[in-house]
């Protein structure tokens, strides 16, 4: 129950409520229709990779090599902008407004991709802003979604849930190569393209019908002072999963806190939350993603180029070896992403990266003897990102609970911005060490730059990780709004500020 005890102050179990939840039906809907965000994300740029080649055609866009390589920085700049505001909104209106929100703008994007009728100066710009909306989308999706996820799930199961939601990505990467494959191969190329960027809204389609019967975060709506509908979520929530049979366990009394709602942060303000009262979790969270999103970028963009230049594979045969790339990605983090619950975030999140980092140092050394083949960099590259996946998808379960949850959706965006503009620079890099495959000195020394970085945020986990595991959210990062015990978080400086 939540009560009124003194004015502006509200007494709550809502969080603990949530934390003593069975798993149950409810929390399987609630994962498939918010999880399918990163799956729309990795379909829309395996698609967008796919169709690169096509789009120069005369019978299709006519573009040059040049312009079609913006759509990629144009998508990625989209989502940078995307998370920076539809974070700030989340954190102001609510999950549940920007979740469905961030979907609506990501289908109007995407959809109208395929509306680009010509190949002159005003449709290439056209094609541009399409992508650059259907960016924003998925960006503030990020943002909205994995604060949504984190504070509906029960602390028991935040770990392997967040990781193999994340994980998923690659799922959509697989949707989309068979999908480009099977469009382009088998219709006309002026409308295999178009039909590809369709792929995306059809399934998000039928996501927006399911989210919109998902109740609103009412951690969130607890914060932000609305004891009333945060009663009436929790209520809706538990009638849920007691319609599954399940018999609801006890509520600890002892975890019961005082929430008075403090003013809406900016991201000023979050920056003086972050670095002023969170320096270590904030470079935790900065070493996480910029390692991770530097290799996967370097890696995943340019994997083509190794292929062809290195090995002389054709380009109408690279997209199965990317089906065989994104399954060790997906299997990674949904077979050893509950390890992150039971061995623990440090040791999970330290060991992925440095040994990833180490396996990237192997193949690199098996490369540069020249002992690998098409088949075995593949199954190199298969083994490391099992690992790497699971790491990567860490780094966002880890900004995403470790800050208060008034500005956990902003500060998710501001980490993932972070991530992007330094992970942009991973294909510019690899792209030039490939060059015309005549020189593999020079990709084995980048290889070995990829693994020094994966390192060195492992070990950077190592000693500055936050042992969350099977801990509430507010046991991680106390709410800039609650108190425990008659002590505010002003009046308290020292554990709910530590790292």
């Amino acid at each position: 129950m939540s009560e009124v005890i003194d004015p502006g102050v509200v007494r709550t179990l809502v969080p603990a409520r949530i934390d003593r939840l069975p798993w149950t039906r409810f929390h399987t809907r609630l994962v498939a229709a918010l999880g399918v965000a990163w799956i729309l994300d990795g379909l829309e740029i395996t698609v967008a990779s796919a169709v690169a080649d096509t789009l120069t055609k005369p019978e299709t866009l006519h573009m040059s090599s040049t312009a079609v390589g913006l759509i990629a920085t144009v998508y990625l700049a989209g989502e940078v902008i995307g998370a920076l505001l539809f974070g700030n909104l989340s954190d102001r209106l609510g999950r549940r407004k920007l979740f469905l929100v961030t979907l609506g703008v990501y289908l109007i994007g995407s959809g109208l991709t395929a509306a680009t009728l010509g190949n002159g100066a005003g449709w290439v710009a056209f094609l541009y802003l399409t992508r650059f909306i259907a960016g924003m989308g998925i960006g503030g999706e990020y943002a909205a979604i994995n604060s949504a996820i984190d504070e509906l799930i029960p602390a028991r199961y935040r770990g392997r849930v967040d990781i193999a939601v994340n994980g998923t990505y690659w799922a959509g990467a697989i949707i989309g190569t068979l999908g480009t494959f099977v469009l382009l191969n088998h219709m006309s190329l002026s409308l295999g393209w178009r039909l590809g960027f369709l792929i995306g809204p059809v399934l998000g389609l039928v996501i927006l019908v399911v989210r919109r019967h998902l109740p609103e975060s009412p951690r969130w709506q607890i914060m932000h002072g609305r004891a009333r509908e945060a009663e009436q979520s929790i209520e809706e929530i538990e009638h849920d999963v007691e319609a599954t049979g399940a018999t609801l366990p006890p509520v600890d009394e002892s975890k019961a806190m005082e929430v008075k709602p403090t003013d809406q942060i900016g991201y000023l303000a979050l920056t003086r939350v972050l670095f002023r009262e969170y320096p270590r979790r904030a470079i935790l969270g900065a070493s996480l993603m910029i390692s991770q999103s530097f290799l996967y970028n370097a890696i995943f963009f340019t994997y083509t180029l190794v292929l062809g230049k290195f090995y002389g594979v054709p380009s109408g045969s690279t997209p199965l070896y990317l089906i065989a790339f994104a399954v060790g990605n997906l299997i990674g983090p949904l077979t050893i992403g509950h390890l992150f619950d039971t061995i623990g975030r440090r040791r999970m999140i330290a060991g992925t990266y440095v040994l990833s980092g180490v396996l990237l140092t192997v193949s690199a050394v098996l490369f540069y003897a020249g002992v690998l083949n098409a088949i075995t960099q593949t199954v190199c590259w298969c083994v490391i990102f099992f690992f790497a996946s699971a790491g990567a998808s860490s780094a966002y379960l880890t900004v995403s609970e470790i800050f208060p949850l008034e500005v956990r959706a902003k500060a998710i965006a501001v980490f993932f911005a972070i991530a992007q503009c330094f992970g942009a620079l991973g294909p510019v890099v690899y792209g030039a060490l490939i060059g015309d495959g005549e020189h593999p000195v020079r990709l084995f020394l980048g290889y070995l730059l990829g693994a020094a970085v994966m390192i060195a945020g492992g070990l950077i986990a190592w000693f500055l990780a936050v042992d969350a595991e099977g801990r509430s959210l507010e046991d991680v990062a106390l709410p800039l709004a609650a108190r425990r015990g008659g002590t505010t978080r002003a009046e308290g400086a020292g554990a709910p500020f530590s790292a």
